[in-house]
């Protein structure tokens, strides 16, 4: 990254003038036999403004579930990122990371307002887990949060995903979700709104910093 889709994406952004979340794609890692996880967002002009390796790798093995061993072919980033835009900071994370408050607590300290969580959940997590932790990142973070998820079954029906993307504001409330196919869905964002919450309902200031360090 840069590479081909990434070029391709950034031709998009410049001809509609627009910030662009490119979800997660492939990139190239340190060794032959592995790649990052990684979440681009690109500018109006098309450059890539930020790049996250996603930090948190999914082994799991739940009985009479497929197992899963990301380890095996990703390597994991090290690095949290938030990034200014003309309109507000922004948080960047993927997928398996959404499990892990502790570091969508750093993102916020740091200053985002909107977090970007693109995701692949599967259908048996999906269901009872998908929307409650979104909602709970949002609530947590008082931040706006952006999930798109995969939808639909990988070729030879090995995997299929929940998909449900969602926008959910910093009060906890789903402002868009896609249904259970591909789709677009479109929410307005109030930073007054969201900077009114944080004063009248101040959890990220009184939270005791000096005994949880983020």
């Amino acid at each position: 990254i840069p590479g081909p889709t990434i070029d391709r994406l950034a031709e998009k952004a410049r001809t509609y003038g627009i910030y662009l979340h490119c979800g997660s794609i492939p990139e190239k890692g340190e060794t032959p036999d592995k790649v990052y996880n990684t979440n681009v967002l690109l500018n109006p002009q098309g450059e890539i403004i930020a790049k996250y390796r996603k930090i948190h790798l999914f082994d799991i093995a739940i009985e009479g579930q497929p197992a899963y061993q990301e380890s095996a072919t990703i390597q994991a980033g090290d690095k949290v990122v938030v990034v200014e835009t003309d309109f507000a900071p922004i948080g960047l994370s993927v997928c398996y990371d959404l499990r892990f408050p502790e570091l969508y607590r750093r993102l916020a300290v740091q200053g985002a307002k909107i977090i970007f969580i693109p995701a692949a959940f599967t259908l048996y997590t999906g269901k009872d887990h998908w929307e409650v932790l979104i909602r709970a990142r949002a609530i947590e973070n008082q931040a706006y949060v952006i999930a798109p998820a995969q939808v639909g079954t990988h070729a030879g029906g090995k995997r299929a995903c929940y998909g449900k993307s969602m926008i959910v504001d910093p009060w906890g409330i789903v402002l868009a979700k896609a249904p259970d196919k591909e789709g677009v869905i479109v929410a307005d964002l109030d930073f007054e709104y969201q900077e009114k919450l944080r004063k009248e309902l101040p959890s990220l200031a009184n939270r005791a910093a000096h005994l949880f360090p983020c």
